[in-house]
């Protein structure tokens, strides 16, 4: 499948910006799962300081908004040919150790209800089906709906909340896949909604390592393994490791975002 994706963030400030430095993850890499045909990032308001992999071999760049200003565009937009592979990424493999992804994080720290949930899976005889299973547990306990959670929120808090979103579906697996001892790390990238052209985010999910497959593919929220309707932009240990975009600023007043995504074939 190909897909064209267009997807623009625009920031607005109440006061002129002093300092602010944004770290980007809006370029996507080619995997087993999809090929990149063209790709770019335009930036209105700011200035491309370098362009790095991270310790997750995501594509990062940072960005330094020019002092004085109050607004800034961020677009990410381009072509990808995507193919279905049963969510099964594979045996792909960088600079980080497995044992990593087996690790807790900020965000994904068990409690004593994720630790309920990581019991059933730790005790399955077939790991991959245990994990199907663990997914529809997941999304059943947590409604998907948004307003309930923010950016931190942790799989823990999201759990005993019982309502969520993709980031948090994500990594209330991510959290019990580990506290079963499985690695898992989260996915964030686009989704084609087969039914709309604006979708209403970007998407999250979550990907766990077995010994036979590799790394595996799982969307909590759509109850489904990643298909060819799925674009990979990055991986992390959580959401604060593969958000799109995250920095700092400097300066009073607020700060408003709109976030524009088109995906289409």
């Amino acid at each position: 499948m190909h897909l064209t994706i267009t997807h623009t963030t625009r920031y607005s400030y109440e006061t002129p910006v002093h300092y602010a430095l944004q770290k980007i993850r809006l370029i996507p890499r080619d995997t087993p799962q999809q090929r990149i045909n063209d790709w770019k990032v335009q930036i209105t308001g700011g200035n491309r300081e370098v362009i790095y992999h991270d310790q997750h071999g995501n594509v990062t760049e940072l960005m330094q908004i020019d002092p004085g200003a109050t607004e800034v565009s961020i677009t990410a937009s381009g072509r990808v040919e995507t193919r279905d592979t049963a969510g099964i990424l594979g045996k792909v493999y960088g600079s980080i150790p497995l044992w990593l992804y087996l690790q807790e994080s900020k965000l994904t720290k068990p409690g004593d209800g994720i630790r309920e949930i990581a019991a059933t899976l730790e005790a399955a005889q077939d790991k991959l089906t245990g994990l199907h299973d663990m997914s529809a547990r997941i999304a059943e306990a947590v409604k998907y709906g948004s307003g309930q959670t923010y950016a931190e929120t942790t799989a823990e808090e999201a759990l005993k909340g019982g309502k969520g979103v993709c980031q948090d579906h994500a990594q209330i697996f991510i959290s019990a896949a580990r506290a079963a001892g499985i690695p898992a790390r989260y996915v964030s990238g686009y989704l084609m909604m087969p039914d709309r052209v604006e979708q209403s985010a970007t998407h999250a999910w979550a990907e766990a390592h077995l010994d036979t497959l590799g790394w595996v593919g799982f969307d909590v929220s759509n109850a489904q393994s990643p298909d060819e309707h799925y674009v990979n932009v990055a991986t992390g240990r959580d959401y604060l490791d593969a958000a799109p975009i995250s920095g700092l600023r400097q300066g009073s007043g607020d700060e408003s975002m709109i976030v524009s995504l088109q995906v289409q074939q």
